[in-house]
């Protein structure tokens, strides 16, 4: 993939957009990273190579290779009760899961029908604290302020969810008896050489040096400047456009057979493939086309921050743009559609 025809600094002057952060891949390797604009507004930090962005919900792509990770391993299957493996804390039963159980299959695909209370999973408040992913499932912290329990029949409808992320995240501290961020490290981060990705949870662990600071849509600080989400398999990532890069290569790998963490090819295509009926959506990620033009995307979306991941894992390209902007419309709809149309045209 290549970009044609856009000045990106103009567009970025045109939407207030302080910094830019772009990785292309091209014939199943990196091809090239292009870095624009300041870190934080009106001082000399600039975008680099190694300037890590709040990716926000892209978290949830890396989550899914995670589980697949562990899948291969035996630790997990995707079609059983989730409530086997979770001790921790239980799904509740009711009339809705007499039938059909919530499985780490329609936890990834969000169609386990569960329901993110309204108002809900919003970013750290210092004041508050980091609540326990039990705290949040019992609806006993002001992140979430109602239980988590099953609204519809599990595989029955389609509900984008945070929770059922952090079910997940649970789940694998559960059966690694590990904390989510060394597993994390362990199976993804250091295999594949991803460095300069991590999982904050306060404001004092953030290298004011090389993380980017949040900006509004009129290209203003948003309070605080570091905005934080205590929810890591959900929407806690800070990572860099190379690195998210690397994992999208991961994935292509995997599907050709060739992984590099250890997922299978089965497994690699399996996360590709439309879930139970949905068209759009596999594990961990989204889905449109189909053979050969598969393309897949995972989108953030947070307080100060937007980013996007796309790629065509058959055709072996694909691209990650991150920005330190939220513009307040869908990402399609600002620069980084943009950029995306630049580099289909």
């Amino acid at each position: 993939m290549k970009l044609k025809n856009i000045n990106i600094e103009e567009r970025m002057k045109h939407y207030n957009v302080p910094g830019l952060s772009i990785t292309l891949l091209e014939g199943c390797k990196i091809s090239g990273t292009e870095n624009y604009g300041l870190l934080e507004v009106e001082s000399n930090r600039k975008v680099n190579e190694d300037s890590s962005f709040s990716a926000c919900s892209i978290s949830k792509f890396l989550t899914g290779m995670l589980a697949m990770k562990l899948v291969e391993e035996g630790l997990f299957n995707l079609d059983i009760d989730a409530n086997e493996s979770l001790v921790s804390w239980k799904v509740p039963v009711n009339d809705f899961t007499k039938n059909k159980k919530v499985t780490l299959r329609n936890l990834l695909s969000h169609q386990s029908g569960i329901k993110d209370p309204e108002g809900s999973f919003f970013e750290l408040n210092s004041n508050i604290g980091i609540p326990s992913m039990v705290e949040i499932f019992e609806g006993k912290t002001p992140y979430c302020k109602v239980p988590i329990d099953v609204k519809c029949e599990p595989e029955s409808e389609f509900h984008y969810s945070d929770a059922g992320f952090c079910i997940i995240q649970q789940l694998i501290e559960d059966v690694t008896e590990k904390p989510f961020h060394q597993v994390m490290n362990e199976q993804i981060f250091e295999p594949l050489g991803m460095a300069n990705s991590q999982f904050h949870t306060t404001m004092l662990e953030v290298d004011r040096q090389n993380v980017s600071c949040g900006h509004n849509k009129n290209g203003e600080l948003v309070e605080g400047k570091y905005p934080i989400y205590p929810y890591p398999a959900a929407s806690g990532l800070w990572t860099t456009s190379l690195d998210l890069a690397a994992l999208v290569l991961e994935l292509m790998n995997a599907v050709k057979g060739e992984s590099k963490v250890g997922i299978s090819e089965s497994l690699a295509k399996g996360m590709i493939t439309p879930q139970r009926g949905k068209s759009w959506t596999g594990l961990g990620m989204f889905l449109e086309g189909s053979e050969k033009e598969l393309e897949i995307t995972s989108l953030g979306w947070g307080v100060g921050f937007q980013c996007m991941m796309v790629a065509f894992p058959y055709l072996g390209k694909g691209a990650v743009i991150m920005t330190n902007a939220e513009l307040g419309v869908h990402q399609l709809e600002g620069i980084i559609g943009e950029i995306y149309k630049s580099l289909l045209s």
